[in-house]
């Protein structure tokens, strides 16, 4: 896997927008973290902010163009449980459920997702501190969701039939806008 101690240059945090559906950077698996520092944090800060703003629970940084294995969340929507995962891994996963979920890389869709009822995670926070943490429920959705994001998977990869009916228009017309944004 490709190392990104920093890539050769970190992007600007104010110039960082949420980037849609098909962009490539959203296929990418990301490149390892080597130490959280003045880019890193940056970087998560702006995050936040542009996942407040979307008013989402989580974004993943190839969601903002960069491709590196960190994400930011808030699960309960609450003020002051923000929390930032920089090379996050699952550890252990148990329990299924279904339920439906959308994404901010693909405005419109909505796809039914199968995913662990509890899991376990571990990474490194905002500090650069090793965490384990036990989420279930919302929070566990949220961090499996992220990340896919992070080995270069999206919820379309796992549409039914039906979803693929259901949601064949939004994604055709995100295509078509990527095609005239990109002149391709």
């Amino acid at each position: 896997m490709q190392r990104a101690e920093h890539p050769v240059r970190w992007p600007d945090p104010a110039t960082l927008k949420i980037v849609l559906y098909p962009d490539p950077v959203l296929r990418q698996p990301c490149a390892p973290i080597e130490r959280v520092d003045a880019p890193v944090t940056a970087l998560a800060a702006r995050m936040l902010e542009l996942m407040h703003e979307a008013e989402g629970i989580g974004l993943a940084a190839p969601q903002v163009g960069v491709p590196v294995r960190l994400f930011v969340c808030n699960p309960t929507g609450k003020e002051g449980e923000d929390a930032v995962y920089v090379n996050p891994h699952l550890v252990e996963a148990h329990g299924a459920d279904e339920k439906e979920e959308g994404c901010l890389s693909l405005p419109g869709v909505h796809v039914v997702m199968r995913r662990a009822t509890r899991v376990v995670l571990e990474a490194l926070d905002e500090k650069g501190s090793a965490v384990r943490k036990e989420g279930t429920e919302l929070e566990a959705r949220v961090w499996q969701h992220e990340i896919d994001h992070l080995d270069g998977r999206l919820i379309i990869d796992a549409m039914s039939p039906s979803d693929e009916i259901a949601n064949r228009r939004a994604l055709r017309q995100l295509e078509e806008r990527y095609a005239r944004a990109t002149g391709s």
